[in-house]
């Protein structure tokens, strides 16, 4: 049987603080939204921006470092799957989905208490981590990206691996 792919990576900024919450189990849950851009020339010759928002959830550790560590506005870099829930409304009847990334690896790009707007100003600092069994975790995080590149360049401390 042919091995499938479900992966999914953004860079972009965050539309809202996260929020985040507490299973029953005591399990963290981080929610929040995640705007991504693309500009593109329209016929004439102008210019056109399109924001893409997506859901993004994160788990256990990952759920706690974004509500200490991300603001809205801030820039990171997420590595997840996707998944989409399909419901029936009670009131209409009407189908309904909602698609969300299930984000297993998370890299600040902004440096702590950096927004939107704040282009320079701050320290270009950022922290990984990842999620328990995520390739990042696995491996040590030795994958020489330029992602992982600017987070070896900050001191983790144990309180910031999630595993």
């Amino acid at each position: 049987m042919p091995k499938s792919v479900n992966k999914v990576i953004l860079i972009g900024n965050l539309g809202k603080d996260p929020e985040v919450k507490y299973t029953p189990q005591g399990t963290a849950v981080a929610k929040f939204s995640l705007a991504t851009n693309e500009r593109h020339k329209d016929r004439e010759g102008n210019w056109q921006d399109r924001t893409e928002w997506h859901n993004i959830v994160l788990w256990q550790r990952l759920a706690e470092l974004a509500g200490e560590y991300l603001k809205k506005g801030a820039k990171v870099y997420i590595e997840g799957r996707i998944r989409t829930d399909s419901w029936d409304d009670k009131q209409t009847g009407e189908k309904k989905y909602r698609t969300e990334i299930i984000g297993n690896e998370l890299v600040l790009l902004s440096g702590r208490g950096e927004g939107a707007g704040e282009e320079g100003g701050g320290s270009n600092r950022a922290r990984a981590a990842s999620a328990p069994g995520s390739r990042a975790a696995a491996d040590g995080m030795d994958q020489r990206t330029p992602e992982h590149d600017l987070a070896q360049s900050t001191t983790i401390t144990d309180e910031d691996i999630p595993f």
